[in-house]
């Protein structure tokens, strides 16, 4: 049984069945992994539920959050005992600059708050997952991983032809990134377990919606 199966409609089943959409695309021949913004800004600086947690990190997704980080280590243990190449995205720590962040205010009443008191270092990296020797940290302003930044260019450095995705929010990032990537020719995987969102919904149809159309939504 799929994640998403008990907020399907049998309609919405027999459409996305009859229209063929679901079909596994695979890997391709030299994957690479990217962790997309899990960072204390996203998960906040220790697991306790969400409700808590966005108190004082706005955008934490909670104790859900760090369960994917959990289950990130599981993969990334696995990748680099494969060699696979790994990135990781995350935020840039000055924001102080309204025209170079943009839009990200607009939509949400609490962006002008000084955080500073509670966590400094919000865009680092989760100490559970953080970047070894050889990993690479791309910064990003915008939603896709591939948004103005060189992810795309280092991709073709190292020859990869496919993704692993992982990361925050399923519904946001994740997803912008996932489909940029698709547009830009690679293979597309999502590990289940390794991404969140702050809605069990938002997770749950956005991960429906990508693998009917861009992605392969695996198991770890």
């Amino acid at each position: 049984m799929a994640t998403w199966d008990n907020i399907l409609t049998q309609r919405d089943k027999e459409v996305f069945a009859l229209s063929g959409y679901g079909k596994r695309a695979g890997f391709g021949q030299r994957p690479a992994v990217v962790v997309i913004d899990v960072n204390y800004n996203f998960v906040g600086d220790k697991p306790e539920p969400i409700l808590d947690s966005v108190k004082r990190f706005r955008n934490s997704c909670g104790a859900e959050g760090w369960e994917g980080v959990y289950r990130i280590r599981e993969l990334l243990t696995e990748a680099r005992k494969k060699h696979l190449p790994t990135f990781y995205t995350t935020g840039h720590d000055d924001r102080s600059n309204s025209v170079a962040f943009g839009r990200w205010q607009a939509k949400n009443s609490r962006s002008t708050e000084d955080m500073t008191e509670t966590w400094d270092k919000g865009n680092e990296i989760v100490a559970e997952i953080a970047p070894q020797p050889g990993d690479i940290v791309v910064r990003k302003q915008k939603p896709s991983a591939f948004f103005g930044t060189p992810l795309m260019s280092m991709l073709n450095e190292v020859h990869a032809d496919s993704v692993l995705v992982t990361g925050t929010t399923t519904s946001g990032c994740v997803r912008a990134s996932c489909v940029d990537a698709y547009s830009l020719g690679y293979h597309v995987s999502i590990v289940e377990e390794t991404v969140f969102d702050r809605s069990p919904l938002s997770h749950k149809v956005n991960l429906f919606d990508m693998h009917h159309k861009y992605c392969d939504v695996m198991k770890l």
